[in-house]
């Protein structure tokens, strides 16, 4: 059975890594309070993320929002070869103005239950230069190196998002290998602000209770409470960096006692939720 946990922390705005395993990995489900993006190069592999599995080919590019559930799954036969990117939450809300928002391609991706993109002629395209070019640059220790990443990062994020407005991105076909699970999934995150309880969701989709805990504890490696918990800490850290105050996002965010909530962010965030907007 699977078990899930946070993997890392940021402690930058945004941080690059090449890797590349030989050997299979055991990857358990595991979450980021970060985004992630995933530039596949090479091996057999699919990644599943919050119940939805995607088969990968070399190039595709893999956008993995905050709070989201996620693994590789790898299969022996070549090595697993891929680009990361870490954004912090609020690194791209710092650019955005009325006509630009460089977390469209997330926002895109978790609305349309496609995390995975597949860009034609990739490697032949500006896009694929610049994420070379971002790599290369934290091999040196020339002259402006951070802010020159930081340039080469925005342009990335923006030729991206353009290539998705243009339609010259494909959203991969998900396979779902347990529909019920995905849509309770679903539905858990549509009514984070509203009163969700395990018996209610049993009756919903007509499960017994028990049944829902395994089905949902084997798909996810979580609890259905911690699941909900989880995600409403991570939308209340948001609102409250958006602006809200931290009365308001607990409430906005599903929790129906304050002291509870300051309790539970405390615990996940070693902060008070009124100090959130220091969080990266």
């Amino acid at each position: 059975m699977e078990h899930y946990e946070k993997k890392g922390y940021l402690d930058h705005d945004f941080r690059i890594f090449h890797l590349k395993d030989d050997d299979p990995l055991e990857i358990a489900s595991h979450y980021h309070d970060f985004d992630k993006v995933l530039l596949f190069l090479s091996g057999n592999a699919s990644y599943s993320i919050e119940g939805r599995r995607y088969e990968l080919r070399p190039l595709d590019i893999v956008l993995v929002n905050a709070g989201e559930l996620h693994r590789p799954i790898v299969q022996e036969g070549c090595p697993y070869e891929r680009i990361i990117i870490y954004i912090s939450t609020g690194f791209l809300a710092g650019y955005q103005t009325d006509s630009c928002d460089l977390r469209l391609c997330f926002q895109e991706a978790q609305k349309r239950h496609g995390n995975v993109l597949r860009v034609e002629n990739l490697e032949k395209s500006s896009l694929f230069s610049v994420i070379r070019r971002l790599e290369q640059s934290f091999q040196e220790q020339d002259y402006g190196r951070e802010l020159y990443q930081k340039v080469l990062f925005l342009e990335f994020m923006i030729l991206l998002n353009r290539a998705l407005l243009h339609n010259r991105v494909n959203y991969l076909e998900n396979q779902v290998s347990n529909h019920k699970i995905a849509s309770i999934i679903d539905h858990i995150n549509d009514h984070l602000a509203e009163e969700i309880t395990v018996d209610g969701l049993a009756e919903q989709f007509f499960l017994s209770r028990s049944h829902l805990m395994h089905l949902f504890k084997a798909e996810t490696g979580y609890s259905v409470g911690s699941y909900i918990n989880e995600k409403r800490l991570l939308l209340s850290k948001s609102l409250i960096q958006n602006g809200m105050s931290a009365t308001e996002a607990c409430y906005e965010s599903g929790f129906r006692d304050y002291s509870t909530f300051c309790r539970a962010f405390r615990k996940k965030y070693q902060t008070t939720p009124r100090n959130a907007g220091k969080l990266l």
